[in-house]
């Protein structure tokens, strides 16, 4: 059994774990590598079928190669897709993109960061709690219609990889939220010797990471191994540039690089190339402590 066995067979138990212990679960699809990996890995887990919704939040400045990527592969894999989305801030431009031109000090004014906490924590916070709206996938139209389940989400999976930015490395496999979905750092369960605390007061949001021990090139060569489909955004158009880290148009930015495909990803961060480029150095709201902040009120 070399080590893509090994990472998997522990997600696919993860998983596994986290659907017999949750009665209402929830993956979040951020349509990036790591969670249409962790997406790959439940289809394994349960033969091919996935048995609980998956959801995405969307900003509304994701690129469209995204949103047509997520909407495809979710009619492919006959997937209980689940959208969320803060639109009273849409709708009222209460976004980084809509006001940085005004001047500063204007009370108006919101930064990339106060950005992302409303079109994301908030819109994350309301759609797993089922106070916000929540639009379902047609599977026969491929339109979004009005979503009836208003029950809240308590088990919640995500795609979080310890070695992917400093707060994702204090992690735990079931990490626990308050009521609000916020984080306390100091407050996790200990795991030693792959024993986990799934036994959670009922109503408890937990956070189930099945990815934690995996690394940025573990994902690359698993993506290969098993030819799982990705957005073409993560290679090379021609131009000498592709993004290691997708997030919202406006607020990321492409590395220097001349990878093509997924053969090339690989041999790049083989070569150490990437060593001293933190994954997430494009995403340009995480700032010094901007992730960190983001993720203890509640963000992915």
């Amino acid at each position: 059994m070399d080590h893509l066995d090994q990472l998997e067979q522990q997600s696919v138990y993860i998983l596994r774990e986290a659907f017999r212990h949750f009665e209402r679960l929830c993956m979040l699809w951020s349509i990036g590598k790591d969670s249409t990996v962790l997406l790959w890995l439940a289809r394994k887990a349960f033969f091919g079928h996935v048995p609980f919704p998956l959801v995405h939040i969307d900003t509304s400045y994701k690129l469209p190669e995204m949103i047509q990527y997520r909407d495809e592969l979710a009619i492919k894999y006959k997937l209980h897709m689940v959208v969320g989305q803060n639109r009273a801030a849409i709708d009222a431009g209460r976004t980084f993109p809509i006001t940085q031109k005004l001047p500063e000090g204007h009370p108006d004014k919101i930064d990339r960061t106060q950005c992302c906490g409303q079109l994301k924590t908030e819109a994350l916070r309301a759609t797993l709690q089922g106070t916000g709206e929540r639009r379902r996938l047609n599977l026969t139209t491929g339109l979004y219609d009005l979503d009836p389940d208003r029950e809240p989400y308590h088990g919640v999976i995500a795609g979080a990889r310890a070695d992917e930015e400093g707060s994702r490395s204090k992690e735990r496999y079931f990490s626990p939220r308050d009521r609000n979905n916020a984080w306390d750092v100091g407050d996790q369960p200990p795991e030693f010797w792959n024993q986990f605390k799934t036994d959670f007061a009922p109503g408890t949001h937990v956070r189930v990471h099945p990815l934690l021990d995996w690394t940025e090139l573990n994902i690359w060569e698993y993506i290969k191994r098993e030819s799982i489909p990705t957005v073409s955004l993560y290679y090379n158009q021609g131009n000498g540039k592709r993004y290691r880290s997708l997030g919202c148009g406006p607020c990321q930015a492409p590395i220097e690089s001349t990878s093509r495909n997924v053969d090339e990803i690989i041999e790049e961060l083989r070569s150490g190339k990437l060593k001293s480029i933190a994954e997430r150095s494009g995403r340009l709201q995480d700032g010094k402590h901007g992730l960190e902040e983001l993720r203890r009120d509640g963000y992915m």
